[in-house]
């Protein structure tokens, strides 16, 4: 245990040493919070800019004036003219785009009228969204009105429920928010499989570089492989750790520090919405927060960020005691490795959506998948024996392939010049000693 302590502490602060190490650890908040503050630029800015659109009313379908909520646009009814002749003014009159109504009945419920819209390019989705519904809401209240019902009363009698989620504990009744539960378990599960691959990747490039270079030969002469696999996986495992504590500090820290950073942006997006909209949404990811087991998804996502961690490096060290200079040999040995890491990701977004369907349970249960389906099912209600199972099956992986890639580790670190194949690492791992 001492020499695999000592590996381990090689491998952690050399690394941590690295300007490289801090500088991506600084960064990636940096960047993160920095992309957050053009979010808030873009949307300040992008909302004074009105989208302005001519219509030629030949229907009367606005009765003279287009009444409209939607502020991010404006539209005005031109007068005297054609299609053909206002097709060749608009540009110039300053509007966007020109919608042509031809004559028709509104409240005939069989008229299909062919209305066109015209631009000098594509028009954007949210222009054409905004544009159809308000056609269609005229043309659903020239109709009501044919019926002899009041547009506005009938609006009034329109239903329109919102149904809240209630969580029942012993503590009593929590609001749940199924966006803030969505959000949460895609987050977790996508964090694990892009740290499953990052950091693997990382044991798999110090393996082959401490065997290209020989290195090795010179370490295991003191430390026997399995020590020597075993002491690189924990000691990159606990930089990953250490890695992912700073950017949660530096985030977390960044994102509080942000109304003093740009107290003047925040301002003008105070001003720019409704205040009582964002305190309301606002309010509402709290609630959505607050329901949600925090504890049981932080250490969960501990453990299976680990057991993931372990289960695949153990294999990414394989392949690297295997391979040399050559990329090529290296990506067609880690295909296989990856497969499973891409598939529990497929699976977790089909798990999200439908927690407790046979998909979810199994991706949730088989060890090569379980760390990333379970984070995305963690959110939900589980039943306790899934969860037992699924860590003692992740645990049991974990011990079989480090026992298996340890053979596989020994063999190959010290073998130079032939081309590798999982055929051949099978044999070495089960080759009796």
């Amino acid at each position: 245990m001492n020499k695999i302590g000592l590996v381990i502490g090689r491998e952690y602060f050399s690394r941590v040493k690295k300007k490289s190490f801090l500088l991506t650890t600084i960064l990636v908040p940096i960047v993160i919070i920095a992309f957050y503050a053009i979010i808030i630029a873009i949307t300040i800015k992008g909302g004074s800019e009105k989208r302005t659109v001519a219509i030629l009313d030949e229907a009367g379908l606005f009765n003279d004036s287009v009444q409209t909520k939607d502020k991010s646009a404006s539209y005005h009814l031109i007068k005297n003219e054609t299609e053909a002749s206002y097709i060749k003014k608009y540009k110039d009159a300053g509007y966007e785009a020109f919608l042509y109504v031809p004559k028709f009945e509104p409240s005939d419920v069989n008229a299909k009228p062919k209305m066109v819209l015209h631009s000098q390019s594509s028009i954007s989705l949210s222009t054409s969204g905004d544009v159809e519904k308000l056609v269609n809401k005229s043309i659903e209240d020239k109709r009501l009105q044919a019926q002899g019902i009041d547009p506005a009363k009938y609006k009034s009698i329109a239903a329109d429920v919102d149904i809240e989620n209630t969580i029942d504990t012993k503590e009593g009744g929590k609001k749940s928010v199924a966006g803030v539960a969505y959000a949460v378990s895609f987050a977790c599960g996508m964090l694990i499989y892009m740290m499953m691959i990052i950091y693997g990747t990382q044991v798999m490039r110090g393996v082959t570089e401490e065997k290209t270079n020989r290195i090795a030969e010179v370490i295991i002469s003191s430390v026997k492989p399995f020590e020597l696999m075993m002491g690189k996986i924990l000691g990159i495992g606990a930089v990953g750790l250490t890695q992912f504590a700073i950017w949660i500090i530096l985030i977390f820290g960044m994102q509080l520090a942000l109304p003093l950073i740009f107290p003047d942006m925040l301002q003008q997006l105070n001003d720019s919405a409704s205040a009582g909209g964002k305190a309301a949404m606002a309010a509402e990811v709290a609630q959505g927060l607050s329901s949600l087991p925090l504890l049981k998804i932080g250490a969960s996502f501990l453990f299976y960020f680990l057991g993931g961690y372990l289960t695949y490096a153990s294999l990414f060290a394989a392949v690297g005691s295997v391979v040399s200079e050559d990329q090529n040999e290296a990506q067609q040995l880690i295909f296989p490795i990856l497969m499973p890491i891409i598939l529990g990701f497929v699976i977790m977004t089909k798990a999200i959506n439908d927690p407790n369907s046979s998909l979810a349970v199994f991706g949730s249960l088989f060890p090569l998948t379980s760390p990333i389906v379970m984070m995305g099912r963690i959110t939900y209600d589980i039943p306790l024996w899934q969860m037992g199972l699924s860590m003692a099956l992740l645990i049991g992986c974990f011990l079989f392939f480090t026992w298996i890639t340890g053979k596989i580790y020994r063999t190959g670190i010290l073998m130079y010049g032939k081309k590798p194949s999982w055929k051949e690492m099978m044999k070495w791992a089960f080759k009796k000693s």
